[in-house]
């Protein structure tokens, strides 16, 4: 009989999780041993899902658990919770793990190994930035914190220290909570990852919501009461109180412990792999939060923390390891995101990302409805599309509206996926009814206007 294989993954989300899940799918017990080890209180839960955890929109942090440690042990994978890997000798096939709980270190031994250890906040050095009430979000066990802290001091003042992502869905759960809020960030717009004119009209509902933005502010330092609690944030022109700081400042790969084992990081401090999720050090794969991927519309390697994406890179990595074949091909940096009615979408290239990747551009951007406007609750939403000059290649779209405005989203995904042009996108067939759109769907009218727009360029042999 050969002797049983031993896979041990690093990381119990959304990447480790899946890997072990379709490794185990594919090989059972008797064949492959899978043991996952993972720093936090909580395994394969839905991180995406925190500010809604924290707004009151979720409970309890229960409800974000897909998995509980029982179930997985009941499929034969040792999940670990409180255990934290803090080095890889990649030559002795042994990883040194370390109990949080007071349990000690020891080495355990792998045939293969899969690293998933996500992401890191960015937490700037500034004085103060250690003090009590200045919360990252990250892990699950970082939304608990925020929601106590909320929920059991009581504050009234709020500051949300970066406009992006999670600067956006934290600022929208303060703002249910009740508390006074300010944002905070060194760029001249919120989400910087779309065009100045999109980011404005963010910017402007979210004054509209109540939120006082200072824009274009770098972030001095905290200050903190004598017993070592934050009391305000400073910036370069404000000091602005603050019970409670939450930072929103982006996350970065976290490939440290990779890298301090000799494994392949790429210009973007994530983890190389190949398409089938394979490092370039032999019998180790990685996937998730922690590896660069291929953007598909520039050819440059990215590195975008979502989890649609660790979970599809994992589930390729676990079927890979369990002796199937898949690949994952990349990425075109599709997301959403929202502050209480407001939704914001964006998919493949700004106007600056198009830019740097060498690529002369039109645009085009509409006003419009998100259903047809004689339908109670129509509300009005701007779809903007970025096309190449000459050929009309689609390189990238936003969206920023009410209700159901971002999910349009996604057929603007599938067109960049393809390579449509924005000629080719005026004849999509698109489902209407009032109550869903007007007669001529945003996307369909935007397309119609860039697509004018290529033309006239190509008329005027600019």
């Amino acid at each position: 009989m050969a002797a049983r294989e031993r896979l041990l993954v690093i990381g119990g989300d959304a990447a480790g999780m899946s890997a072990a899940s379709q490794a185990r799918r594919l090989r059972g017990p008797d064949d492959l041993e899978i043991v996952a080890v993972e720093r936090g209180r909580h395994a394969s839960y839905s991180a995406c899902g925190i500010p809604y955890f924290v707004g009151g929109v979720v409970d309890g942090p229960d409800a974000l658990v897909a998995r509980t440690p029982a179930e997985f042990r009941e499929r034969g994978i040792d999940l670990r919770l409180r255990t934290e890997a803090v080095e890889i000798d990649t030559g002795g096939g042994r990883v040194r793990i370390r109990s949080l709980d007071g349990g000690g270190e020891r080495w355990e031994p792998y045939d293969r190994l899969v690293i998933a250890t996500g992401a890191v906040p960015v937490r700037p050095d500034l004085p103060g930035v250690d003090a009590e009430g200045v919360h990252g979000v990250q892990i699950l066990d970082d939304g608990v914190a925020i929601r106590r802290a909320v929920e059991e001091r009581s504050p009234r003042r709020a500051v949300v220290v970066g406009g992006g992502y999670i600067g956006l869905e934290m600022a929208e759960a303060m703002v249910m909570r009740g508390l006074e809020v300010s944002l905070v960030d060194v760029a001249d717009q919120p989400m910087r990852t779309l065009d100045p004119d999109m980011g404005a009209i963010v910017a402007e509902a979210m004054r509209g919501i109540g939120v006082r933005l200072y824009l274009g502010e770098p972030v001095e330092g905290f200050d903190t009461s004598p017993e070592g609690r934050v009391t305000a944030v400073r910036t370069r022109n404000h000091t602005l109180p603050a019970d409670l700081v939450v930072l929103g400042l982006g996350v970065r790969p976290a490939a440290g412990l990779a890298e301090r084992a000799g494994i392949e990081t790429g210009p973007t401090g994530g983890i190389v792999t190949d398409r089938r999720m394979r490092t370039r050090t032999e019998r180790v794969w990685a996937a998730g939060d922690c590896v660069e991927t291929r953007h598909l519309v520039s050819g440059a390697p990215v590195a975008i923390a979502l989890g649609t994406h660790a979970n599809k890179q994992g589930r390729v990595a676990g079927i890979n390891l369990g002796g199937g074949y898949a690949t994952f091909p990349g990425v075109v940096g599709t997301a959403v995101s929202k502050i209480c009615r407001v939704e914001v979408a964006r998919t493949g290239l700004n106007e600056a990302e198009a830019a740097a990747a060498g690529f002369e551009t039109l645009s085009a951007a509409v006003e419009s409805t998100t259903r047809a406007g004689y339908i109670p609750g129509a509300a009005a939403m701007t779809t903007k599309l970025i096309a190449e000059r000459r050929s009309g290649r689609l390189l990238g779209a936003q969206i920023v509206g009410e209700e159901n405005a971002a999910k349009r989203v996604d057929g603007l995904a599938i067109a960049l996926w393809n390579g449509m042009t924005v000629e080719e996108m005026t004849g999509l067939d698109l489902g209407y009814a009032p109550p869903f759109a007007p007669v001529w769907d945003p996307v369909l009218v935007a397309a119609r206007k860039a697509a004018d727009a290529v033309e006239r360029d190509m008329r005027s042999g600019s």
